[in-house]
């Protein structure tokens, strides 16, 4: 456990599997649902994004903030110790770099550096572009990761920036302001974690750099109100007769599995009913948990809360609100 201020630490992980008594496989950018007591509701769910990089640490590790009425994070804050055993859904979220041969500007608020850090070192660790973060936060002592941002500035300062805002010096950011210290290099790759005020400047602020909108891609938190530790209810349509349904085909972590989706079913539940170890986590458009590749064929998304733009045209939908709506459909979830 690392205290990173005042009222946030970082919790570094491993697993309690007697095969696997480490770590686990997971990518930069990716986020963890963890089960935190609870004495009413018996536990609760959670996400949080994973600030360690799994080419430069070792362990994993998730960081956590204190917010004013949030029940998990400060019971975290105020109970986490050595040897606490917590129960946790596969790493999940597509808030993941695709290529890493352009530049990188990394936009941060707050807490939102905790995604954006797990990028930052992958990418200084293990590719060769120039790194650029911009961080915004209400005064110095605020700043999480601080040690480590000067630490990796030091090992690479041909190579990444990192520019801090000082709400309690300058303000919130402006337009004008983020503008300036963003490269103007239009051939970077940005993302942005923070509030969605924040994001909204933020994108205005890229483009009007001059970077392209498609490669700009926002983490979006929004807290999630189902449990998926407690249980989970399949809804397949009361409609569906034996051997009716659109055919697919579904690719998971390897494995090909076949089989019929009935009609007005999502994808999630059909492959759940089937007894397809789909991965899954809020179960309403929020997480991102199930996002898979559509390969072939067309659905139809009843909501979305975590994709964007440009997620969607790589073929990127969510396996708890797709319907298909044509003949056949291919997916794959890695």
């Amino acid at each position: 456990m690392i205290k990173e201020t005042s009222d946030a630490l970082t919790l570094v992980l491993s697993r309690t599997d007697a095969d696997r008594p480490t770590g686990f496989g997971y990518r930069p950018g990716q986020f963890l649902t963890l089960e935190v007591p609870h004495e009413e509701q018996l536990s609760v769910a959670r996400c949080y994004s994973l600030s360690s990089s799994p080419d430069s640490d070792d362990l994993p590790a998730i960081s956590i903030k204190r917010t004013e009425h949030g029940y998990a994070s400060n019971w975290l804050c105020d109970n986490a110790a050595v040897g606490l055993t917590l129960s946790a859904l596969p790493p999940a979220g597509t808030f993941v770099p695709s290529r890493w041969d352009r530049p990188l500007v990394l936009l941060a608020a707050g807490s939102g550096i905790t995604p954006v850090m797990s990028i930052l070192k992958t990418a200084l660790a293990t590719h060769d572009q120039h790194v650029t973060l911009i961080y915004a936060n209400r005064s110095p002592q605020s700043v999480m990761f601080a040690d480590t941002l000067e630490e990796l500035t030091r090992r690479y300062p041909t190579r990444l920036t990192v520019t801090h805002w000082f709400e309690s010096e300058r303000g919130l950011p402006t337009l004008d302001g983020l503008s300036d210290a963003i490269p103007a290099d239009p051939g970077s790759d940005a993302y942005l974690c923070g509030p969605a005020a924040f994001m909204d400047l933020v994108r205005d602020a890229l483009v009007t750099a001059g970077i392209d909108r498609d490669a700009i891609h926002r983490e979006v938190f929004v807290s999630i109100k189902t449990n998926p530790f407690l249980g989970a209810t399949t809804h397949v349509s009361n409609d569906a007769e034996p051997n009716k349904g659109t055919p697919v085909t579904a690719e998971v972590a390897g494995t090909s599995f076949s089989f019929l989706c009935p009609p007005e079913t999502v994808l999630l539940d059909a492959m759940l009913s089937q007894g397809i170890d789909a991965p899954f986590g809020c179960r309403e458009g929020v997480c991102g948990a199930c996002a898979f590749t559509l390969t072939a064929g067309e659905v139809e998304m009843r909501a979305n809360e975590t994709l964007g733009d440009h997620e969607l045209e790589q073929g990127v939908r969510l396996a708890c609100q797709s319907v298909p709506i044509s003949d056949t459909v291919d997916i794959v979830i890695e």
